[in-house]
């Protein structure tokens, strides 16, 4: 059970409670180290040499060099022991400032008024728990690298473009509306618009793809890209918090701040084990008093119980599990918003999704080109490249691109004429074009059969007067998605497509990828509906979107899982964040989620049966407090080990 840190701090920022326990660790060893060579005089030389050593100096020098360490070095201790009492929430700091206290007020006691000396157990009592505290928070630390890395991307200064003059500032001062300079090999400070040049980006921090990506006047850019070739001048739109990165910053810093619920368990096991644990510890006092009538022993073993019971190993068991998950999940582009998502999604039964943007690019693009008779397919689609290129239209620029693709070189249209949501005419290489639906060559005198039957839309080609043939623009599916519904079938997971989009193009997109249960044409309020019918059969519902119409389905679901490639809205509704937009990343964030679910129920087994264990042993033999303590850090490293297992987790 840690004490309360702060979960982020900067890339090159020590952990403030790290350095101050560290400070106080280092000033406990250097004190404690003469009290247990005065304590275990007799044990380290023999009776013969060490009786100088056993004098009234020596005991109250042992109480002089306790107090630098029982008071200052264990402080923050003792004050979370009493917060815990005065809360009436018990906890291991409960049971530490018990023991730790008896053992030292016992030994004052005695040193006025004759007895054994326990200054030492208390010494090394505060030291080793503090040790402990330090192991965990260097573990957090550690799985706290995702953030800093993140934090990393981001440069420290901004090149700021004012008139013609150029300075660099702190990235702090940027705000949007700002113009700034990007030169080649710098990462790109803040989220904006290219507002002069072009270059190719490296994107890999965002999407993982590794080849750089062409970016001309007007493309969007995001901050912690790199600029790879030629220098350019960036529009700021968002800065700090509000840029693609420092939301994924606040979200994976959220994420290490929850609790999942199966941490409800841990508390509920603590609020009857740490009473439970006095009373034995009352019990164990009064049996070695009465029954043995020895009243060094009965405090001793007294002691031993409180340290050996201390929960540190069931206060563990669940947050470190979790926040190595996420700094795993982090590191892999999956983002939690919160334990609750993850617990959840280790649990899913039906994954509701999305298709425009989920299951496909989101895009269109050309996906067929039929050619009439004498006209050749690359003629065709040169021709009627060169015409779309003076539109603005999304067919006609996925016309363009696949002119582009395949190296065809088109040439400038004269006397372009367009009609709103009809067709485009004009003239390519002496050549009349026109483009458009049926009806709209219908109205240009030119007949048309023949459509070919497709999900797809499919646009009408002339030349000359006469039909040329015919171009088909689909939203494809993304190469990934076959695999990634594949891997959640296989883990049982039941696939529901909700979609939007006509009900003949939805069946057909379902059919290429085996799903059977489709939902088309609905609204967003149709989809929120569904997701919670769904849910009403008492399965755990995930919902898988990207836009602005999936935000109420991700909010109703168990866990919505957003694409890190939409929009904000959705992102902000779900609870997982997929930053590549690829579903395989759905496959591994439910193979991680239950990877850490097992991790948790390890930790909890091992802490239960440590303290079943541990207890009578130090009830009922001479154990020495010191090595009840020990044996308590102990177990709490092993848990941080086993928790740190979910790092090198096969996914």
């Amino acid at each position: 059970m840690p004490l309360e840190r702060n979960p982020l701090f900067a890339a090159d920022e020590v952990d403030p409670l790290l350095r101050d326990f560290s400070r106080r660790l280092a000033v406990g060893v250097v004190f404690t180290l003469p009290i247990f060579v005065l304590a275990m005089a007799h044990m380290l030389l023999g009776s013969a040499h060490a009786a100088w050593l056993s004098g009234d100096s020596a005991r109250y020098a042992q109480f002089l060099l306790s107090l630098p360490v029982v008071l200052w070095c264990g402080w923050p201790l003792w004050k979370a022991g009493l917060q815990s009492i005065c809360n009436a929430s018990p906890n291991m700091f409960t049971l530490v400032l018990l023991g730790v206290g008896a053992a030292w007020i016992f030994s004052i006691a005695a040193l006025f008024f004759g007895g054994g000396l326990y200054f030492e157990s208390a010494a090394v009592i505060t030291v080793l728990v503090l040790l402990g505290q330090i192991l965990e928070l260097r573990a957090r630390e550690k799985t706290a690298g995702a953030i800093k890395s993140l934090l990393a991307l981001s440069p420290k200064t901004a090149r700021l473009v004012d008139g013609d003059t150029e300075r660099d500032i702190p990235l702090s001062e940027v705000k949007p509306g700002d113009l700034l300079r990007v030169r080649p090999g710098e990462k790109i400070p803040v989220d904006g618009i290219l507002a002069e040049g072009s270059s190719t980006i490296d994107e890999s921090m965002l999407t993982g793809e590794v080849m750089p990506v062409e970016k001309t006047t007007g493309d969007p850019l995001t901050g912690g890209t790199v600029n790879t070739t030629g220098s350019f001048l960036l529009r700021a739109a968002h800065t700090g918090s509000e840029t693609v990165l420092g939301r994924i910053i606040a979200l994976v810093a959220e994420s290490q701040r929850s609790r999942a619920p199966v941490q409800n368990l841990a508390d509920k096991v603590s609020a009857w084990f740490v009473p439970a644990v006095l009373a034995i510890s009352a019990v164990t006092f009064l049996a070695w008093l009465l029954l043995a009538q020895n009243l060094a022993q009965a405090v001793t073993n007294s002691v031993a119980v409180l340290i050996i019971a201390c929960p540190c190993a069931l206060g563990l068991a669940t947050p470190m599990s979790v926040m190595v998950g996420m700094g795993r999940g982090a590191s892999m582009g999956i983002l939690f918003r919160n334990a609750a998502a993850m617990q959840n999604l280790a649990r899913l039964n039906i994954l509701a999704i999305d298709k425009t943007g989920t299951l496909t690019e989101g895009k269109p693009r050309l996906v067929r080109c039929v050619a009439d008779t004498g006209f050749s397919e690359n003629d065709l689609l040169r021709l009627a490249a060169s015409l779309e290129s003076a539109s603005e239209h999304p067919l006609a620029r996925a016309v363009v691109t696949a002119a582009t693709e395949r190296g065809l070189a088109t040439k400038q249209p004269s006397e372009v004429q367009t009609k709103t949501s009809l067709g485009i005419t004009g003239v390519v290489e002496g050549r009349r074009v026109a483009v458009g639906k049926i009806a709209f060559l219908a109205s240009l005198g030119i007949p048309a059969q023949n459509l070919p039957e497709s999900h797809a839309a499919s646009l009408a080609v002339a030349i000359d007067g006469r039909l040329a043939g015919f171009l088909e623009v689909a939203d494809s599916i993304k190469s990934s998605t076959p695999a990634a519904l594949d891997s959640l079938r296989q883990m049982g997971i039941r696939i529901v497509l909700l979609t939007g989009d006509h009900p003949r193009t939805a069946q057909a997109v379902a059919s290429q990828l085996g799903i059977d249960e489709v939902h088309a044409g609905i609204t967003p309020e149709e989809k929120h509906r569904l997701v919670a019918g769904l849910k009403s059969a008492g399965r755990l519902v995930g919902m898988a979107g990207d836009g602005i119409n999936d935000a109420p389905a991700l909010a109703a679901a168990d866990v919505g899982i957003a694409m890190g490639t939409g929009t904000d809205v959705a992102i902000e509704s779900a609870g997982v964040t997929l930053v590549k937009g690829d579903l395989r990343a759905i496959a591994r964030a439910v193979k991680l989620s239950r990877a850490m679910m097992r991790n948790i129920r390890q930790n909890l087994v091992f802490a239960f049966a440590y303290n079943a264990l541990g207890i009578p042993l130090a009830a009922a033999t001479h154990l020495n407090p010191m090595i009840a303590a020990l044996a308590m850090s102990l177990s709490s490293v092993s848990v941080i080990t086993n928790a740190l297992r979910l790092r090198r987790a096969r996914l």
